[in-house]
């Protein structure tokens, strides 16, 4: 036999577990004791605390019922809130996107004179049409100007008759041929002007229904005429709706070129384009020197920063007002989870005590009055966000709106129940550790 430590089979001996010295420590202690280590599978796990938990819950369906009811409807109306928030800022977006958001103006710069009058600082070329329709993000453009005839007679008839009293004339607008296109106009009959017309400085005019009930002109197919200080234009349709410059179904509209050679027009107004949703800055700076290289500074540029902002906008004032009234209706949720898990607590004193004199520890009673509160909060936070997008989703399809509601808020919705059922079973779960064994089976609270 060596002098080693090699054992006389010639086998080595197992290599010892190095245990950290804490853990001897309380082995020691509780071996000194006279007490034997608890087995780790004969320990309380979370698992067997969530079983607890869930097991008193399923006991009692009705009480779950009345008391995730508040939590339930807490949850639905906040989901519901932010998701008609985001689905009406979505509708108005578009709405606003379908006018405003694609709508250019170009306009001369004004002046103050030393009298206290204003007067144009710079005028629009007559082929403004054409050059706007040549930048990138431009569908189309169009010219409008008002032709001032403060004595103008527009009549229906050629003759004057001076026993009828006097009328305001309906205002005279030139415009070019696009601009039914650009500011969103619709034909109740007949047709618009075209090229020709103002290339031909044709004596032919569109009415606004307006005008045209004013006029007493109905139709079209018979051509009519009107009569703008006796001189006839025919009529060549009427336009029921602009989705801008709305105050056109008042006016005679005539071509441009008619304007110029037989009503003294001088200048083009204002130029417009209908341009692409986002195009508006770029064209800020590219239309002024599209049309003015030369003086850019002379023209005003009227055009959309973006789509987004006026949909912001109403979702945070929607989500201002509604969002407070759901945070009420959870708080009242809240309550309701504390007072039946409160009245649990005190129904369950007995069984309190007995568990505490087996070896339950407070913790583990807090704990497991805690767990009740979550989950039931957890469900009614799962039940109310389901209820909420479901009725985001129903509303939207009956008005034919395109649901938008935000994935993150349903979840968040359902975690917003459980983080409600932990801070409302706080309360309870405290209560309930601080009963003492020995009073509890006494009878005692």
């Amino acid at each position: 036999m060596s002098g080693g430590g090699t054992p006389p089979s010639g086998r080595r001996r197992p290599a010892r577990l190095r245990v950290p010295a804490r853990l001897r420590r309380t082995r020691r202690a509780v071996v000194a004791e006279g007490l034997r280590p608890v087995d780790p599978a004969d320990r309380f796990r979370f698992g067997d605390l969530l079983g607890e938990a869930t097991a008193d819950i399923g006991s009692r369906p009705g009480r779950l019922v009345t008391t995730i009811v508040g939590t339930v409807l807490g949850i639905a109306a906040l989901i519901a809130t932010i998701g008609f928030a985001q689905t009406a800022a979505g509708q108005i977006a578009r709405q606003f996107d379908r006018t405003a958001a694609t709508q250019l103006v170009v306009t001369p710069s004004t002046a103050d004179t030393r009298g206290g009058t204003t007067v144009a600082a710079g005028t629009l070329p007559w082929d403004s049409v054409a050059r706007l329709e040549r930048l990138a993000g431009v569908e189309s453009a169009a010219l409008l100007t008002e032709v001032p005839l403060p004595e103008a007679v527009i009549t229906a008839v050629p003759v004057n008759d001076p026993s009828q009293p006097p009328t305001a004339a309906p205002p005279v607008y030139a415009a070019s041929a696009d601009l039914l296109d650009t500011v969103g106009g619709r034909l109740a009959t007949g047709r618009f002007l075209d090229a020709g017309h103002d290339a031909r400085a044709d004596r032919v005019v569109v009415l606004g229904a307006r005008a045209a009930e004013r006029l007493g002109v109905l139709r079209v197919d018979t051509q009519p005429s009107i009569f703008i200080d006796g001189i006839a234009y025919a009529v060549l349709g009427v336009v029921d709706s602009f989705d801008v410059r709305a105050e056109l179904l008042n006016a005679v509209l005539v071509p441009t070129g008619t304007a110029r050679a037989d009503l003294g027009l001088r200048a083009p107004g204002d130029a417009r384009a209908r341009i692409a949703i986002g195009a508006g800055p770029q064209l800020r700076t590219q239309a002024a020197l599209a049309l003015a290289p030369d003086e850019p500074d002379s023209l005003e540029v009227s055009a959309p920063d973006g789509r987004s902002e006026l949909g912001r906008d109403v979702q945070a004032d929607v989500n201002g007002v509604f969002v407070i009234l759901s945070v009420i209706v959870l708080l009242a949720g809240g309550v309701g989870i504390t007072n039946v898990t409160m009245l649990s607590v005190m129904e369950r004193v007995g069984e309190i005590g007995l568990r505490r004199a087996i070896g339950a520890t407070r913790r583990q009673i807090a704990g497991q009055f805690v767990a009740e509160s979550v989950v039931i909060g957890l469900l009614g936070g799962l039940i109310g966000a389901t209820l909420g997008v479901f009725a985001v989703i129903g509303i939207s399809v009956v008005r034919d709106w395109t649901p938008v509601i935000d994935p993150w808020i349903a979840v968040g919705g359902a975690l917003l129940g459980a983080v409600l059922g932990l801070v409302a079973g706080g309360l309870p779960a405290r209560r309930a550790a601080a009963i003492e064994p020995v009073d509890a089976l006494r009878g005692g609270t």
